[in-house]
This record gives structure tokens, C-alpha cells and sequence, in this order.
């Protein structure tokens, strides 16, 4: 059963777990996803943005066409605050920074993308360092951008790809230590200021 945080008639918010799709994947074997769970309780529920599989933590569903149009819009226009908390390998040099790098697909090593000067689109991703704990670092992140895998290939190119990243030459651990711990914006009806947190579960 989805963990549901928050819900009224125009939408919802959702814990998602590790390990499980944010949409539908090609093959029988990977229909099984949030939105398909939240859809068998909510049969107007859309999908507005998504994070990846690995990913843990905060998501908005639409209820209806017209509320999943004005929220991917203010997600589009970056008038929802999003923070994520990961924990990443050895010790940041420094407490707050920026990493502004531009990416691009690699679709030769899909799903995979890159750092590429020339062709990749403008990514940025803020931090805030949390704490040290055993030599790695707890980081807040900030995406200002949303390009696929982001905070996960921002912090690899710094070298400080996130523990459980193997994708990205991370350390091997039990899970992909990145958690969408944060949500604010206003209510798209009711104009209304909503503020959602959850808690990294690492």
C-alpha cells in the first residue's frame, strides 16, 4: 500500500520506497510502479514528474488533466522547492557550493548520461553540507534543473558520486543513498502554501 502524506480533491503526495518505478517500464516485468499503485486507489491520479527507480522519497500526483497540466507547469516554471539528502563518498571540500555542468544522454551507454561541454543542456544543483559520518558526507541538494540522473552524475563529476551508485562508480552499499526529502509550493487552487518533509530513511 503507497504511503500517502497528504491528499484532497486536487492531489496527492506520496512516500515513494527505494527500488521501485515512479512509471511503467518496457516489458511485462516492469508495469508493477507507483503510479499504477496509486492509480488502483485513485483512478484519476497522474503522474506530474518522477524519480528514479534507486530513488526514494517525495512525489505529487495530479488528480485529473487540468491539475497535472498547472503542476507540470510549476514544475516547469521551478515554482515547487524541491531538496534532496544524499549521502556521498569522502569528505566535501566545501560546505556550500554549486556544481553547474551541462549534460547530455549518453545513448550510446544508455541509461546513462553525461558531461558534455558542447552539446549537453545547462544543469545546475546547489549543496549544503549536513555533516561528516565514518568519512563520507551527508549533503542537502538542490536541483535548479532537472536533467535525468542530475544530482547523481553532478556529484560523480566532482568526485563524490553517491554511496550505492554503481551506475556512476559509487560505492557498493544496500541501496542508492538519495532521498527526495522536500516539497513546497502553493496550492495550484487554493493558492495556499504547502510544505511536505520526509525523512531519509539512512
Amino acid at each position: 500500500m503507497p504511503e500517502i502524506l497528504y491528499q484532497d480533491e486536487h492531489l496527492l503526495i506520496v512516500n515513494k520506497p527505494a527500488g521501485l518505478l515512479s512509471v511503467p517500464g518496457r516489458g511485462a516485468d516492469k508495469q508493477d510502479c507507483l503510479s499504477a499503485r496509486i492509480q488502483q486507489l485513485f483512478p484519476d491520479a497522474l503522474v506530474v514528474h518522477r524519480l528514479d527507480m534507486a530513488t526514494s522519497g517525495l512525489m505529487v500526483f495530479a488528480l485529473g488533466e487540468a491539475m497535472q497540466r498547472e503542476l507540470s507547469r510549476m514544475f516547469r516554471e521551478r515554482e515547487v522547492t524541491k531538496r534532496y539528502v544524499a549521502l556521498v563518498a569522502g569528505v566535501l571540500e566545501h560546505e556550500v557550493g554549486e556544481i553547474d555542468l551541462p549534460l547530455i544522454v549518453d545513448w550510446p551507454n544508455r541509461p546513462k548520461s553525461k558531461v558534455d561541454h558542447e552539446s549537453g543542456k545547462p544543469s545546475l544543483t546547489r549543496y549544503h553540507l549536513l555533516g561528516i559520518e565514518n568519512g563520507d558526507s551527508r549533503v542537502e541538494l538542490e536541483p535548479i534543473t532537472g536533467r535525468t540522473h542530475q544530482l547523481r552524475l553532478h556529484l560523480a563529476s566532482i568526485g563524490h558520486p553517491i554511496i550505492g551508485d554503481t551506475l556512476y562508480d559509487g560505492r557498493i552499499a544496500e541501496r542508492l543513498m538519495l532521498h527526495a526529502t522536500r516539497l513546497a509550493f502553493d496550492h495550484p487552487i487554493t493558492a495556499k502554501p504547502l510544505y511536505f518533509e520526509s525523512d531519509a530513511p539512512y
